[in-house]
Parts: C-alpha cells; structure tokens; sequence
C-alpha cells in the first residue's frame, strides 16, 4: 500500500478511522470524505474533505485518481426504521453510492473499489424466530436474499450495481462488496457503546431480547479484514465479514458487570422477532489466510476506556453554520449559490435573506428572512441582539456601502459567536476610495488606470467618469469627450476621472485565505453588461494575467471572496481599473468553474485544513447567461 492513492468515503466513522489508521502505518496516500470534521489524529497525515459527498465534484475525485475506493459511508438507524429515514436513506446511501460510482467507474487509474455491504441484505426468516434459538444460523453468501429494511435494499442495490459493473470492467478492476455484521467499536452509535456511555454516568440500561444471538464484529477487526481484502489479487463478489462466531445479548451484560458491578437493566418487551445469526466465514479465510482477533472479551475494555477517557477530555464541537446575506435584496443567485455550499459542507444548515425591506425578493429563494436595522455604529448592538435572538454565526455582507461597518465592527460580532466574511478595514478603505486606490497602485508598479480629480491630469480624448467612493456603475459616464465629462461631473457627488481605454472588459474573481493567500481566481469576460452587472460572462484561463492579478491581490492583503475589474487591450495589455472587496454579482461563473468561494469561507470559519481543498479550476472555458426565473408559491 506504500505511496498508493487510496479514496475513502465515510472515513471519520467507526470503522474508517480504524482503517486509516491502518494506512497510515502503511504510508498510502490517503485522501478522506466525511460530513464530520476530521478526527484529530489525521490532521496532517491525510488529505480530509469534510462535507457532503453526493456534491463532490468530477474534477475532486479525477485529479486525486485514486487506485483503491473504500466506500463506507452510509447512514443507519437502529433495528426499526422511522417514516423520516425514507428521505435520509436515499440521499445518503442511494444517491450517495450511485454518485460515487458513477464518478469512479471510468477512472483509468482505479484497480480495487471495496463496498461496505451488510447481512441485513439475507432473509430475514433465515435467522430470526418467534422463540429464543439456542445456536446461530450460519449465513452463507449463497444464502437466499430478501432485504428486511431500507438499509438491506440499498445495499443490495449496490452489489448489484458493482456485478454489473463487473461484467465490463472486469479487466480494469476488481468489486469486492463486504457483508459486515453487527459492528462495535470505539466512538459508534453501536449497543454496546450506547450502554458503556450510560454505565459511566450511573444510568440504568435498557435490554431488549437478552437470548438473542448476533455475530458482533469490533471495527479494529472490520477494517482489518476490508484491507485484507483490498490487497487480493483477483477476486470479485461477495464475501462475509464477521466472526464466525454468534454471541448473545446476556453475554455483553455479563462482561460489562464485571466493569461495572453496580449496573442496572431494565428489560424492554419488544415486537422484534428473536435473532440468531452468525457469519460463514469460510471464504473469507480461505482467500485471506485471516479470520477476526477480537471478541466480546477483548474488545469491551478497549471501548469502556476510550469513552471515560472522552468524557474526561469533553471538546467543543463547532456550531452548525447558519448565514446570514445582508443587504440581500434580489441576490437570489448569492443565496443560491450559499446554499448549495452550505449543502456541500452539511445537511440542513440554513441562509438568511437580510434586507431594510421587508418585501425583498431574497427572501423567497433564502431559508428564512429577517427584518435588518440600518448598518451604523448607533445600530450595532441592535444588530447583535437580532442576530444572536435568530442564531445567525455568519455573515456576509453584500453591499459597499455596508463594507466598512461590518469589517471595522469584525472583532465585536466575533465576541458573540458572529463570524463576518469580510477583509480588513484597511484594506477596504484603499479599495473604495478610487484615488487611494490607484496611488496604491502607483506606489508598488501595478498597472492601474489612472486617476485623477482634475481631468487636466488625464491625457486623453475620451474620458470615464465615475463616483470616488464605492462601485456604483448606474452614476458611470463612459466614452465621454472632454466637455462631455465634465458636464456629467456636476452630477456626481465626489467626481474622479479616468481615461477611456479601447478594449475587453473583464472581472478577476478571487478567494484569499486568512493569511492574504490567493487559494484561486478565475478570469472572465464580461460579455454584455446591464445596470453594471455581467449577465453573459464567459471564463478563459491566461497564465500571465493569473499572475499578475495574485501579486496585486497579496500586496492589498485581502481575503474572502473578492473581484478585481480590469481592462485588456487587443495587444493583451491589463489595466487594473478597481477592486470590490465582495462578492460579485456575476461571481457565480467562477463557482461553476471550480472558484469554490462560499465553500472555502465556511470552511475556514469552521477552523478546517484548506490545504485538505484543492482548487479544482476547470479545463474549459464556461459561459453564464443568466436569465429571470419565476417561482410559484400556494398562499
């Protein structure tokens, strides 16, 4: 396994951890998803991408290329299935797998996909009884099938999508689906951890159907046998993982007396027929030459003291996000494309349209809308108070206007638990201000447009005039001669002037980590341009221009999402023109093309790795064209 890419989803679950763990030790090349943050004793020795996985995109999972997949991740429920699991199961186990596969399935690289299957997919009659059994039925993998819950059926539908994968890839890589038994270990949801924990805190537990018989396998022993089986050479199919070796209910209880003599049960009658099964293991052996080490006995000790050892060593868990746009108005492209982060990043976590109005367009599209105080110093604890009252932990700020307020004011909103998605103060105040603007520029040899508030300074026969302060195009006079422009100058409040420059217009997205890194920018044209915003936009890559733009963007010590406008002569020559300390309204495009800005700031927030995220650019250019959409609503 040295050097070898391996892929694993559900890598932070029970049994993931331990296998990591395992692959670590033999130095393979581990990239992680899990929807859960990354445990403590990978950070640094694996590539971690904590979020949804049905998101993940083609670009992720190809530039890794992974030799070896080790699809774990599911979602379970406990013996009986509630009516709300029907949505839960097929995201997250269906569509979940189906994705997944279907992102691997052509990968010239991939050479062994292992599937974490389960012997819930047996029938059911086979090995549960009206009566308490005195020996476990041995389940064999030629047994018959008949799934007894969701769980068993979307697992069955997966070996079947990996047999037919077989069928033609055959020759490229080897399906192994693993029928794992009833599992246990340490950090799980698993009976016997559930009794452990309220054993610890002197709760009685509760027991259902003590004569029942179940093949208990520890998770050490789960990913144990997963790496055995990666590592044959040519084998496909099914196989059981188990012990081998039915155990009943009362024999847990009589193990854990011994640790805790003062425990207490209370039984519980159930509907629940009475199990009794255990696992043929013979085929696992024969191809392995390796069978489980641990049982009840071992094992049970390990998990009491991993969990007094974390109730001993409590740690804070992070908040799930829940952001608020302000200023939102009619961003409903902003608070869709937050959304579809937030999903990236984990389930249910919601977005708040923030507006003045109360009639704002935003609010239709977003999760929940909450009536804003205006954004001044007199308002701020106001502003605090509704935020906290709402559970809003993230804002974004939409609006120049707004900038300063919610950048100066960064460090108070962060003392009640409010992250701002925003650049420093300083740094702003340099970007709004044209003329501070472009001296920055002067001082440090960029190549930004010259600004002036007296048009004899400008050497030129066409003219731009603008507002100094903010990005407010609508007040933009363009291609103006020199009488022209100065009449449209009465009509501004704080007039600059610029020379008109012949050429394309284009918009530099970028996002910048904490530390004023540049993590990616994407360059687009901005095609045809209505009230100052692109609504056609098309991206193209020029290596040069990149570079240039990153130096610009580090110098002004930025971060968060960020747009740079710009002009490109026909002999490729760049003129910076301004910088907008925000979020664009044509930024979406760069999303589309891999500039994952939403995803990458509540990854930060959140305290992740973000060198664990790559910058997935793509490899052809992109094309937005947005249009109007209606949205219909029963009243």
């Amino acid at each position: 396994m040295e050097n070898k890419r391996i892929f694993i989803s559900g890598g932070a679950g029970v049994i993931g951890r331990e296998l990591i763990l395992l692959l670590i030790k033999k130095k393979a090349d581990i990239y992680v998803g899990d929807l859960k943050p990354c445990p403590k004793e990978f950070k640094g020795k694996v590539k971690y991408r904590q979020g949804d996985l049905n998101n993940i995109s083609p670009q992720e999972i190809e530039n890794f290329s992974p030799e070896v997949f080790f699809h774990l991740a599911a979602t379970f429920e406990r013996s009986t299935e509630s009516y709300e699991f029907w949505e839960e199961n097929y995201k997250h186990n269906c569509n979940l797998t189906h994705r997944l596969i279907s992102l691997i399935k052509d990968l010239k690289s991939i050479k062994k996909i292992i599937f974490a299957s389960s012997y819930l997919i047996y029938k059911p009659s086979l090995y549960q009884f009206e009566s308490p059994q005195k020996v476990a039925t041995s389940l064999i993998e030629t047994d018959p099938i008949y799934p007894r819950n969701l769980i068993g059926v979307a697992k069955l539908s997966h070996e079947i999508d990996l047999r037919f994968l077989n069928k033609f890839k055959s020759k490229n890589y080897n399906t192994i689906s693993a029928r794992i038994y009833r599992g246990y270990g340490c950090n799980s949801r698993d009976v016997i951890s559930r009794w452990i924990r309220d054993l610890i805190k002197n709760r009685p537990i509760y027991v259902y159907k003590e004569e029942g018989i179940f093949d208990y396998i520890f998770s050490k022993d789960s990913a144990k046998g997963l790496l055995k089986l990666s590592e044959l050479e040519n084998f496909n199919g099914i196989i059981n993982l188990g012990t081998g070796k039915g155990r009943k209910v009362k024999d847990i209880l009589k193990i854990l007396r011994k640790y805790f003599p003062n425990m207490k049960t209370i039984k519980k009658d159930s509907e629940i027929a009475y199990e009794a099964s255990q696992a043929n293991i013979n085929l696992l052996k024969s191809k392995t030459n390796w069978e489980p080490e641990y049982d009840l006995e071992k094992a049970i000790p390990i998990i009491i003291d991993f969990e007094k050892k974390r109730k001993a060593n409590h740690q804070n868990i992070t908040k799930d996000p829940k952001v608020l746009i302000s200023s939102s108005g009619g961003k409903t492209f902003w608070i869709s494309s937050m959304k579809n982060a937030l999903d990236k990043y984990k389930a249910d976590c919601k977005v708040v349209c923030g507006d003045i109005e109360n009639n704002c367009i935003g609010q239709f599209v977003a999760d929940d809308f909450l009536m804003m105080h205006k954004t001044t110093n007199e308002n701020l604890y106001k502003i605090i108070q509704s935020l906290v009252e709402n559970k809003v932990n993230i804002v974004l700020p939409s609006r120049d206007g707004e900038l300063l307020f919610w950048s100066k004011n960064k460090n108070t909103f962060k003392s009640y638990g409010i992250d701002v998605i925003i650049s420093d103060h300083k740094s702003i105040e340099i970007c709004i201000d044209k003329l501070k603007f472009y001296n920055f520029g002067q001082s440090n040899n960029f190549n930004f447009i010259k600004t002036d508030k007296d048009i004899n300074c400008i050497n030129s026969e066409k003219f731009v005039v603008k507002e100094q302060f903010g990005s407010g195009s609508k007040s933009l006079g363009l291609n103006l001669n020199k009488k022209e422009a100065l009449d449209h100058s009465t009509k501004l409040e704080n007039p600059i002037f610029q020379p008109y420059i012949e050429g394309k217009e284009i918009s530099i997205d970028a996002w910048i980590d904490k530390e004023n890194k540049v993590k990616g920018l994407i360059l687009r044209t901005r095609d045809k341009i209505i009230d100052g915003e692109s609504k056609i936009s098309t991206t193209f890559i020029d290596e040069n221009i990149e570079k240039k733009a990153t130096n610009i963007l580090e110098s002004l010590k930025l971060s968060g999402p960020i747009v740079l406008q710009a002009i490109l002569t026909s002999e490729n020559k760049l003129y910076i023109i301004e910088c907008n300390t925000r979020f664009g309204g044509g930024s979406t495009t760069s999303i589309q093309a891999g500039l994952d800005s939403f995803y990458w700031s509540i990854l930060e927030i959140q305290g992740e790795d973000l060198n664990n995220y790559d910058f997935h650019k793509s490899k052809v250019n992109i094309r937005k064209i947005r249009i109007p959409y209606d949205i219909y609503l029963n009243t």
